[in-house]
């Protein structure tokens, strides 16, 4: 049997999980939750709405985990087994519980509604279990101890599990059975892969101590850095968790553009604030989604003039002024092209910086000279023009994904300097 102590699954419950017809967002919150207080997740496990496999999944859980997190099934239809399924699972019956009925009618009158008889049945609880308080929603979530292990049950609705696990059930184990404190921090980077930046760490990762750890995040264009550490002394802890983060930082000063999750959006955008720049965009390949990425943000009117999408190469010469001679030259996909994008985006919006965009997204397009995937962007600034030539790969998407990112990454480096 394996060693239980510490470990934690998530059993999810309901149909519309299997099918897809709902993607298990939870999951992924509590894993989160449970990650930062030193907690391990060994499994999720995802069923339906069946009693059988559900006691299945609760027995097999007993054998491998200390703390079993239940999820769905606690409302007042016909297709919400899980409390039924508890009862027979532990051989009780169903009984009053006063206190959770007094929240259900706290939380109808606040809503101007009367109990209804369905709702009033959320107050019977299995014998054996401790009602977990729900002040947003109907249904009490439940506490059982069984076999050396601990079983909570919530709602599956994010908004009543989501205060229920942090307010409740994760302080109350912290209370009770202690742990280690765990703390972490994300060391954003972009424009080098996993593989690369793995490389140029090796010899940090060697030296690290058996409580540190260092995941690798990647997503197209970017790889998140997530550095761990644990410890029963909180503050000593996150002494030496800040001092590696600097240490790692430091090793890939070139690559590091934020931390915590910021995206690259968000760190050009507070550059070009900061120095009070403007900027201007000319895309054709990502076809205003750089624009997109940058106009998300609250306030990036401060800074961002506009975007001219110049798809077509009549787009490119008559609203950007880019030279028909050059595209039939060179090609719509070039250097130059990309860089006469750019001047031309800075002359119309009249901004301190502007990028140029112009590449092969795909499927379709290329060519033994230019395969899908070949991008060319071009950045014009007061003190800094310069033009770079990348090649992404031939899935359309991530394409464009990437050239935006590469864009704002060349304009980071400019503004650095």
């Amino acid at each position: 049997m394996l060693q239980k102590e510490g470990l934690a699954e998530i059993i999810s419950i309901g149909d519309e999980l299997l099918i897809g017809q709902v993607v298990n967002s939870n999951a992924a919150w509590m894993g989160e939750q449970l990650f930062s207080s030193g907690i391990a997740l060994r499994r999720v496990v995802t069923i339906g709405d069946s009693e059988a496999d559900l006691h299945a999944a609760i027995d097999d859980a007993c054998n491998n985990a200390q703390f079993i997190f239940l999820t769905g099934g606690l409302g007042p239809t016909s297709d919400d087994i899980t409390k039924p399924a508890l009862c027979n699972y532990f051989g009780v019956p169903l009984v009053w519980n006063q206190e959770a009925y007094q929240q259900v009618e706290a939380l109808f009158a606040r809503r101007g509604m009367t109990v209804t008889d369905r709702n009033r049945q959320q107050a019977m609880l299995p014998a054996n279990c401790i009602a977990i308080p729900n002040p947003n929603g109907t249904a009490p979530g439940m506490w059982f101890e069984h076999k050396g292990s601990v079983i909570v049950s919530m709602p599956g609705v994010p908004f009543e599990m989501k205060p229920m696990f942090a307010d409740e059930v994760i302080p109350h184990i912290k209370a009770r059975f202690g742990g280690n404190n765990y703390f972490f921090r994300t060391v954003m980077t972009t424009g080098a892969g996993e593989s690369a930046i793995a490389e140029r760490l090796k010899k940090f990762e060697s030296t690290l101590p058996e409580n540190c750890r260092l995941a690798y995040l990647p997503q197209p264009g970017i790889v998140r850095l997530r550095l761990g550490i644990s410890g029963t002394d909180g503050p000593q802890a996150l002494q030496a968790l800040n001092s590696k983060v600097v240490e790692m930082a430091d090793l890939l000063s070139d690559i590091v553009y934020g931390y915590d999750n910021e995206m690259p959006e968000e760190t050009v955008f507070r550059m070009l604030k900061e120095r009070r720049f403007t900027l201007g965009l000319a895309e054709s390949c990502t076809g205003g989604y750089l624009a997109h990425l940058i106009t998300s943000l609250a306030g990036s009117s401060a800074v961002f003039k506009g975007s001219i999408v110049a798809y077509a190469n009549e787009a490119k010469t008559v609203l950007l002024g880019v030279d028909e001679a050059l595209i039939n030259t060179f090609g719509a996909v070039s250097a130059e092209v990309a860089t006469a994008m750019a001047q031309g985006a800075r002359s119309s919006l009249q901004t301190d910086y502007a990028i140029g965009i112009t590449g092969i997204a795909g499927p379709d397009g290329g060519t033994a000279e230019k395969p899908v995937g070949t991008v060319w962007i071009a950045l014009a600034g007061p003190e800094h023009s310069e033009v770079q030539h990348f090649l992404f790969g031939d899935k359309r998407d991530r394409n464009i994904r990437r050239s935006a990112l590469a864009a704002l990454n060349m304009l980071r480096k400019a503004l650095l300097k």
